[in-house]
């Protein structure tokens, strides 16, 4: 009778032991989760001012981005946006009062979607009206507040493809907004209204998701083409001269898969490049470094954030939250 019961009690506990974390050769899925294994409480990324910590929604919301682009690290991507739905996390991110951010309902919108959660009560708060309220009649996404208005073309773009993905659409004078900032040479600017119009590789990336998204093909391949003769010869891109980093890359690759495949191809080998390998510290294998000067504990997070949807090549526009439930290690 004791071996019957010893046997029952060996059985029941092998059921129920913690399955070992998956490893994979997989350079995103790796990456994914090497993301997961960073945020705090396994649920959200904060922000050091002085010693002093604050919840950093912008970040956790990216880290929701590549879990879904890689289709990994699912338990994780749940445990966050759970953790964006606290009110006083929802709120504090996107305003109180007579304060409204364009760019925080915008994202956060198309974290609600990318998790298949309510974007019209979340947080105890309407996160799609938000964004909607703030329209101008120039059709600009603009911030509410006594600080200034930040809005800039991350901010307009996010709000078109979330909107995009809502029944009522992207407003039409949102989209010809956009597609009018576009400067002479094919790309476009961070920020609106400077003379002269400078284009700039994220923005650019960003806006091409944007207009192809709510169908504007012929804006977007000129942003396209200007985006692609900005690829160094490394295959990576940078802001301005710098050298390439992952941040840049991560998103014109993005932008470029699909449509310029070689370019995507490229600028995917040498976002591998910097990932750390099975060489490197046990800790930090699958994370991206930010540039070639090597892994910082710093960078590394919003680095390998934007890196994973350059890695997977999926638009901002079409991605869905799922996939496996674990965070990934890098096989070795």
């Amino acid at each position: 009778m004791r071996r019957l019961v010893l046997a029952a009690v060996l059985l029941l506990g092998t059921a129920t032991a913690t399955p070992a974390v998956a490893a994979t050769h997989d350079k995103a899925d790796a990456a994914a989760g090497w993301l997961a294994r960073q945020l705090v409480d396994g649920e959200r990324f904060e922000s050091d001012f002085g010693g002093e910590k604050f919840p950093n929604q912008g970040g956790t919301i990216d880290a929701i981005f590549a879990f879904a682009a890689a289709r990994a690290s699912d338990a994780n991507a749940e445990k966050a946006i759970t953790w964006l739905a606290r009110p006083e996390i929802t709120t504090g991110y996107l305003g109180t009062g007579t304060e409204s951010y364009a760019g925080a309902h915008a994202k956060l919108l198309l974290a609600t979607q990318v998790r298949h959660k309510n974007g019209t009560s979340f947080g105890g708060v309407n996160v799609e009206a938000g964004l909607r309220a703030l329209l101008t009649p120039s059709g600009r996404f603009s911030d509410r507040s006594e600080f200034g208005d930040f809005s800039n073309a991350f901010t307009q773009s996010l709000a078109l493809i979330s909107l995009d993905r809502t029944s009522g659409g992207a407003p039409a004078a949102s989209v010809a907004f956009l597609a009018g900032t576009q400067c002479a040479d094919g790309g476009f600017p961070q920020d609106f209204g400077l003379t002269p119009c400078v284009s700039d590789v994220d923005s650019t990336a960003m806006v091409v998701q944007a207009l192809r998204a709510t169908g504007d093909g012929v804006n977007a391949t000129e942003g396209t083409t200007w985006l692609a003769g900005k690829q160094n010869a490394d295959g990576g891109f940078a802001v301005g001269a710098t050298a390439s980093n992952a941040n840049s890359t991560g998103l014109a690759a993005q932008a470029l898969a699909g449509h310029r495949p070689v370019a995507a191809a490229k600028a995917g080998k040498f976002l591998r490049s910097l990932q750390v390998g099975c060489s490197g510290p046990v800790a930090d294998r699958g994370a991206i470094s930010y540039d070639a000067t090597g892994f910082d504990p710093a960078t590394a997070p919003r680095a390998t954030a934007q890196a994973v949807l350059g890695l997977t090549g999926v638009k901002l526009a079409d991605l869905r939250g799922g996939g496996r439930s674990q965070a990934p290690t890098l096989a070795c």
